[in-house]
């Protein structure tokens, strides 16, 4: 059993199935197929294969909604400010997949929520505003200085 869909492919050869990108390999043949509609196979296992004409192809998948690594903050210095800021935007942003997809919950996934969690957007409802002020509540952070810890003073001080 599988669920299977049908996509277009783009002029670019990429294929979008459940908020994934799948770039299809360039070659003759598989330019043959832009802007035809090729079929999407997702298995129980959790296996998707691309189809064309029977064909399986061979693609490469991007994620959309990838998530910033933590060792990555720490581990770039000159990036650590720009992945802080991905970090906060992607921290608020609704990270569920596309709702006409099958379930997943055989592989440990959670039931998909019918709605979104407060104070969650959309990745196309994010302006520039919103970026600014992540950028700008990163800086203020950062200036405010640590509360001190009271010293200690001697006897012999006085």
């Amino acid at each position: 059993m599988s669920w299977r869909e049908t996509r277009r492919v783009s002029k670019s050869l990429t294929v979008l199935y459940d908020r994934v990108l799948y770039l299809l390999d360039d070659t003759p043949a598989n330019r043959t197929l832009i802007h035809r509609y090729i079929d999407v196979w997702e298995y129980p296992d959790g296996r998707i294969e691309i189809r064309a004409d029977g064909a399986v192809l061979s693609c490469r998948q991007y994620d959309k909604l990838a998530e910033v690594d933590q060792g990555a903050v720490v581990e770039h210095k000159r990036l650590s400010h720009a992945l802080q800021v991905a970090e906060a935007i992607q921290a608020q942003r609704d990270n569920r997949r596309a709702s006409g997809s099958p379930s997943r919950t055989n592989q440990g996934i959670a039931v998909r929520k019918p709605e979104r969690q407060a104070g969650t957007k959309k990745p196309r409802e994010f302006t520039q505003a919103d970026v600014e002020h992540v950028i700008v509540d990163l800086a203020q952070r950062k200036q405010a200085p640590p509360p001190r810890k009271p010293g200690r003073r001697s006897a012999g001080a006085n």
